[in-house]
């Protein structure tokens, strides 16, 4: 459960979720997935990509802020009701500042930021797109920890072994 991702028609974007920051946020969107939404730019809050109609997570404020760096993920919690973001879902993908508090639940892989740039432009230039939330199936996890690992230089990791045999069947 540690990371999920987004697919539109030309890109697949993967995100880590802020398991110990935002727990009961994490837990409550990981049961919607998999579902589809159109996202909307939001000029105004800065370089975000967002709805009003995220799905309906009955959750505490945790981890709630107006300020989040590029890449995080948003989401407006039902308790306290927040007048301009209770229901909206929110993706950063440069500098911003929310309009009210939202609980910061997730952050894009550091290597999928400049995809994220790259939708959040495509739809701040055409309108909205639709786009698929969908958690990564138990290979790609595997291979999104090994590629995080990469990306920190580490010269082996856990997932090193079974990334090794991944790409032998794929050979095969």
């Amino acid at each position: 459960m540690p990371f999920f991702q987004l697919k539109t028609s030309n890109k697949t974007i993967r995100f880590h979720y802020y398991t110990s920051a935002a727990p009961v946020t994490v837990a409550a969107f990981n049961q919607q997935l998999p579902f589809t939404l159109t996202l909307m730019h939001a000029r105004t809050s800065g370089h975000e990509i967002w709805t009003d109609k995220a799905p309906v997570l009955n959750i505490i404020q945790e981890n709630a802020s107006i300020f989040t760096q590029p890449g995080e993920v948003v989401i407006g919690p039902l308790n306290p009701t927040r007048t301009k973001t209770s229901g909206c879902l929110g993706i950063y993908y440069g500098e911003g500042k929310g309009l009210d508090a939202c609980n910061i639940f997730a952050k894009v892989f550091d290597e999928d930021l400049d995809i994220l740039k790259e939708l959040g432009e495509e739809i701040w230039k055409k309108g909205g797109q639709k786009i698929i939330f969908e958690t990564l199936s138990e290979e790609e996890e595997i291979i999104a920890a090994y590629d995080k690992a990469k990306a920190k230089k580490q010269k082996s990791s856990p997932a090193d072994d079974v990334f090794s045999r991944i790409e032998r069947k794929k050979r095969r």
